[in-house]
């Protein structure tokens, strides 16, 4: 943890990088939370097992994760080709599809679409690739206002929080203080919960049913974001588990999907090892309660308009790195954040990004930027559980060393003069380079070490090396080195 941030730039809320606090400031923060700890910890912890227990059913487990990673590198490497196929399948079963470079080209696409209906309403169901984009808060700049529907979403929205996971986006709040939340602020957005609502996960649940019902039977205009897109049918899919996506993608006149462009893949067969995969990776299921697909528009069923938006926002630069474009196969199930002893004592909002933990560590800085999230590469103790617990192999510590080495760089080259950091690794290199210049520093070390020694251990050392003696025991070097040793005892025997 090393690079500072710069600043969010003025109206940045709700886009995919909020930038400040950096990464160890915000650690820091979130550590002293007592509370949060212990919601993470229980949290994860539970989802962990349950994900263990049903991927160890599989006797292909490992073949499948192999062909999703197969299936994710072809179709990166054609991704022209598939997205010109699916463009021309969508249309052709009736829908529209819409380019966006960027955030702003995808806002101003949807917004104009809401408005083009003359509804000032509309209804969505859970989507990173909105919350990417802002699309909340531009909808609201234009005079729209958009209900999240998804029961961990709505408890965000009436919070006026951010979410913290990619799949439990409250994970970071306990039932109580959920029921706290819908008390207080229901009545404002709709329906207002229940007089003497208690904190009993079903109570709160049926609160919410009631909430939603009246916007689910109004609306009708519903947005959508996407687990996959079949490229040979055009057909998209939804997976979740409350049925409230299923509301908003059959019940509207006009439903609009943003999807990140990575999100296709080639065939409806290829479709088969993702939904064995993802239940299993993200909810410990072994497949969701609710896969919506639907394939342009049908006369008399579900929406009458479907609009596809297929969003870039720095994914085709992402692609061109080709140690880095490995993050572009996530497939949202959150496995990594469950799995990494960072995101279980840090939360998510302290990565600064909609996309937390170590996928967001990865992913945030090629969509923005390394100069812009310098320090999330470095949010991560390069433990490997991520890679293990990728359902599609994502090579997250790779990925993690590739980009801190690109951060240096960047940071190497923006400052004229060389940082202390460069200069005392550069030192280094010069003593660990010289057997005569590494003794006679480890003979300098260990007496002053055991100089200031108590107890066997040094107290606070001097200068920028507090930074390591504040938070760690720092043992009294021996008063033989292994070095000494060595020449004393076996050099002769060689």
């Amino acid at each position: 943890m090393t690079a500072r941030d710069p600043a969010p730039a003025p109206g940045s809320r709700g886009v995919v990088w909020l930038g400040a606090p950096s990464f160890p400031d915000a650690a820091r923060i979130a550590l002293g939370d007592t509370r949060l700890r212990a919601n993470l910890k229980r949290a994860t912890a539970t989802i962990r097992d349950k994900r263990l227990a049903v991927a160890s059913e599989l006797d292909d487990w490992e073949a499948l994760r192999d062909a999703a990673a197969a299936i994710k590198n072809r179709t990166a490497r054609h991704l022209d080709h598939y997205l010109v196929r699916l463009e021309e399948s969508v249309t052709a079963a009736g829908g529209t599809v819409h380019w966006a470079a960027d955030a702003a080209e995808a806002n101003r696409i949807v917004t104009a679409l809401v408005q083009a209906t003359g509804e000032r309403e509309v209804v969505k169901i859970k989507s990173m690739a909105t919350q990417e984009i802002g699309l909340n808060e531009h909808l609201a700049d234009a005079g729209i206002t958009a209900y999240e529907t998804d029961l961990a979403e709505l408890i965000v929205q009436l919070g006026d929080d951010r979410p913290s996971h990619i799949l439990v986006p409250a994970i970071h709040k306990n039932r109580t203080e959920i029921r706290d939340l819908f008390t207080a602020e229901m009545g404002r957005w709709g329906q207002p919960a229940p007089e003497h609502l208690g904190d009993d996960p079903r109570e709160l649940a049926e609160a919410a049913r009631l909430h939603l019902r009246e916007k689910f039977l109004t609306a009708k205009v519903a947005v959508s974001g996407a687990n996959f897109a079949v490229a040979d049918t055009g057909t998209v899919v939804v997976v979740e588990s409350e049925g409230n996506g299923r509301m908003c993608l059959t019940l509207p006149e006009t439903l609009i999907t943003v999807m990140g462009i990575e999100k296709v893949i080639p065939t409806w067969s290829d479709l088969e090892v993702f939904l064995q995969l993802l239940p299993r990776s993200s909810t410990g299921e072994r497949m969701n309660p609710y896969t919506s697909t639907w394939t342009g528009t049908t006369d008399g069923d579900g929406p009458a308009g479907f609009h596809l938006v297929l969003l870039d926002n720095g994914r085709t630069d992402t692609l061109a790195d080709e140690v880095g474009r490995q993050a572009l196969a996530c497939i949202r199930c959150s496995a990594c954040l469950n799995v990494c002893p960072v995101f279980e004592r840090t939360g998510g909002h302290a990565y600064g990004s909609v996309y937390p933990g170590p996928i967001g560590a990865v992913l945030t800085p090629q969509l923005v930027g390394i100069e812009q999230a310098a320090s999330l590469p470095f949010a991560s103790t390069l433990c490997g559980a991520c890679y293990d617990a990728c359902p599609v192999k994502i090579n997250i510590p790779e990925v993690l060393a590739h980009l801190r080495a690109e951060a240096v760089e960047a940071k190497r080259t923006a400052n004229r003069l060389p940082t202390a950091e460069a200069v005392a690794m550069k030192a280094a290199g010069k003593v660990l380079d010289s057997p005569r210049l590494l003794a006679a520093a480890q003979k300098a070390a260990a007496l002053g070490g055991r100089a200031v020694a108590r107890d066997g251990r040094i107290g606070r050392l001097p200068g920028p090396l507090r930074g390591w003696s504040d938070t760690r025991d720092t043992p009294a070097p021996p008063v033989e080195s292994f070095r000494t040793w060595w020449r004393k005892n076996k050099e002769g025997e060689r």
